[in-house]
């Protein structure tokens, strides 16, 4: 398989591309690393990196902003980077990317538990990942050529609890493998526009 990872070098993205390296063609997406170079929140960017990368047999997308803060700080500006990135981000890898998929190919996007249990600070981090769900599970009904759309929502997982336990006060971190093979279970599998939710 022919499998494009965005974000393939971060925390939960290096152990997805670790896997796939195994048996499969795996290219690296970043904002400024990796085999090729895309910025998600620039629809143009995307269109170039596709016009790279060719025809694929997985999406991956394991990216995305959002700005953290207190509710009564966030402005109107601040809502918008996670609208523009993670949110429109990933609505426009599966909008451009489906006509670079393989038929029956497959997208996973990502989101993670602050859709369903968000904690303080996340009033837009939340927002992007509920609709996130919402647009999955409405584009699989009419998405063409056999292509599976699926995304995955993830618990805090093990190797970033140092940095966020302090917002996640109370959460048990879910470990990496659970993590990985709930990609796995996207790829791999049969599913379709499935809320992939993977909690303690």
């Amino acid at each position: 398989m022919r499998i494009l990872i965005i974000g393939g070098k971060g925390t939960i993205g290096s152990k997805v591309t670790n896997h796939f390296l195994e048996g499969n063609e795996v290219i690296i997406a970043g904002r400024n690393s990796g085999d090729v170079t895309v910025d998600i929140a620039d629809s143009t960017s995307i269109t170039q990196l596709f016009e790279k990368t060719r025809k694929l047999d997985a999406i991956v997308c394991i990216a995305g902003e959002a700005k953290w803060a207190s509710f009564n700080d966030l402005s109107e500006e601040d809502y918008y980077i996670g609208l523009r990135s993670k949110l429109m981000g990933q609505v426009n890898l599966v909008r451009i990317g489906q006509h670079f998929l393989n038929p029956g190919g497959s997208i996973t996007l990502s989101t993670g538990v602050l859709a369903d249990d968000p904690v303080v600070k996340t009033a837009s981090a939340a927002m992007v990942n509920g609709g996130i769900h919402s647009f999955v599970q409405a584009a699989a009904l009419e998405i063409e050529n056999g292509i599976r759309l699926n995304v995955v929502s993830l618990e805090l997982v093990i190797d970033a609890y140092e940095k966020y336990k302090d917002y996640f006060q109370g959460h048990t971190p879910i470990s990496m493998e659970k993590a990985v093979n709930a990609y796995v279970r996207s790829v791999m599998g049969k599913g379709n526009g499935e809320v992939i939710r993977v909690y303690n």
